[in-house]
């Protein structure tokens, strides 16, 4: 029998995530629309100096594709898209995507059952299934500042670094201090005449537990798996541990802020450069960040931290709340992504010739068990509403929500013209069920990408990712409305 078309919108972790599960599974009948020219998402555009993974690499890869010869514990930009390239490979994957192919509109046509999909370069094609995997981290969010657009110089994100541009002694300022900024700032001071860092907030910095991996190392976790599993076990545990102090058990922060402020108090001298690098928020509130040398490059000569409101990008440089004016070369914006915008711009109409963007309105995305919405039939999403992880590798959550919606492909083949969209009850429970355990995190004391306008979080994952995995195990049928397509299955138009 026939397995229905499925559509995956992007081929980063979370949409080869998904066309490897559907694979293993003996299914082929999707096809990945890939906006670039190569594969990867975030760690194909990421490519700023120091671009690495915040999460160990033995955890942060897929379950079934171990690899024994990372070159270092947190793994840089190049081993990740490497390994991704290496995986797809490994399951022809390439053959199934489509590489310049941006998705500006889906519609799903209730007569047929089927998603119509619309292209930037006027295509169409048809399928019975729709998975954007777009990511969350996927947009690179610019500061609302007045006069962004005079500054006339290079100017760049980090997200879109500008190799060509030379930053060897040149002025630079920093706007910024997400995890990117921690990473890329070491990596440019030495090269700079002098470096501003604008900082809004302090960011909580743990010291990195990394190390070089040897060849000893990769001998032993290539031929004593035992090795390598434990290693992944014990990242796995930390993480999930870290996640409970987030959600379940506050007491576990106790010892981690305490490790937090000496790792700070250790690597500052300075006792005014302590007081503005010390946050002034409640730990966990923004994703706690690992790094030994971000500490040591601000306390070098040639480096300022500056604390003062931005109140304007002039021609020149970048102008204070206090009316100084800060004369730079290069301005690189770390100032993260458009996370709460879902799906953002593409354009999905469901039953009703309802626009998703519309249903969801200025409360913010939401959607059962991150997957599905209600009156949005055959459209499930990988890294939807609320699975990001504040603690963890989100490879384990995007490989709970392959599973789940490999079930509903099986399920779906055996009922041809069948089409699944979550109950309105189902999701509202669910949303209930989550709101209340959101509700005492530390992510509503703070202003940071997890929450939208409106105040809501959107963004993550109330618990440890073992309990998403145990939420996600079973499909249930019983929570869908089910409705019957007057025209048969067919394949990817």
């Amino acid at each position: 029998m026939t397995s229905p078309s499925i559509i995956i919108i992007g081929a980063g972790f979370a949409g080869l995530g998904l066309a490897l599960e559907l694979r293993r599974a003996g299914l082929d009948n999707f096809t990945i629309l890939e906006k670039a020219a190569d594969l990867g998402g975030v760690w194909r555009e990421n490519t700023y100096p120091g671009a690495a993974c915040d999460v160990p690499s033995p955890l942060y890869s897929w379950s079934f594709e171990p690899k024994s010869d990372w070159p270092l514990r947190f793994s840089e930009q190049g081993a990740i898209h490497a390994y991704m390239r290496e995986v797809a490979g490994k399951y022809d994957l390439e053959r199934f995507i489509r590489f310049g192919t941006e998705v500006t509109d889906a519609e799903f046509d209730e007569r047929t059952g089927r998603w119509t999909i619309t292209t930037a370069d006027g295509g169409n094609l048809v399928a019975d299934l729709l998975v954007p995997a777009v990511g969350q981290l996927s947009r690179p969010a610019m500061p609302n500042i007045p006069g962004i657009d005079t500054f006339t110089g290079p100017a760049f994100h980090s997200a879109e670094w500008d190799h060509d541009v030379d930053l060897t002694g040149k002025r630079i300022a920093c706007i910024g201090t997400g995890a990117s900024a921690i990473q890329y700032i070491p990596r440019i001071q030495p090269e700079a005449a002098h470096l501003t860092l604008f900082q809004r907030s302090a960011a909580w910095v743990l010291p990195k537990p990394d190390v070089a991996y040897s060849a000893a190392h990769h001998a032993l976790f290539k031929y004593f798996p035992p090795s390598r599993l434990a290693e992944r076990f014990a990242v796995w545990s930390f993480f999930e541990v870290m996640a409970l102090a987030l959600t379940d058990i506050p007491a576990i922060k106790t010892p981690v802020i305490a490790l937090a402020d000496r790792h700070r108090a250790k690597q500052i001298a300075d006792p005014e450069l302590l007081r503005k690098l010390t946050p002034d928020y409640a730990a966990g509130c923004k994703r706690g960040l690992f790094s030994n040398d971000y500490f040591p490059a601000l306390t070098q000569p040639n480096v300022t931290v500056e604390t003062t409101a931005i109140e304007a990008i002039t021609p020149t440089g970048v102008r204070t709340a206090d009316g100084v004016e800060h004369q730079v070369d290069v301005i690189i914006y770390g100032t993260g992504f458009k996370g709460t915008e879902f799906l953002a711009p593409m354009n999905i109409y469901g039953l009703g010739g309802r626009k998703l963007a519309d249903v969801w309105g200025d409360e913010g995305a939401r959607a059962y068990l991150g997957l599905s919405v209600p009156n949005f039939p055959n459209l499930f999403m990988m890294y939807g509403p609320n699975t990001n992880v504040g603690s963890g590798s989100i490879i384990y959550m995007l490989e709970s929500q392959a599973r789940y919606i490999r079930q509903v492909v099986e399920y779906l083949t055996d009922r041809p013209g069948r089409s699944l969209a979550a109950l309105d009850s189902a999701e509202q429970r669910w949303d209930a069920w989550l709101q209340h355990r959101l509700k005492d995190t530390p992510w509503n004391f703070c202003s940071s990408w997890y929450r939208n306008a409106a105040g809501r979080i959107t963004n993550n994952w109330p618990g440890a990712t073992v309990l998403y995995r145990w939420k996600t195990k079973t499909f249930r049928p019983g929570d869908y409305e089910q409705a019957q397509a007057t025209r048969p299955l067919s394949s990817v138009g």
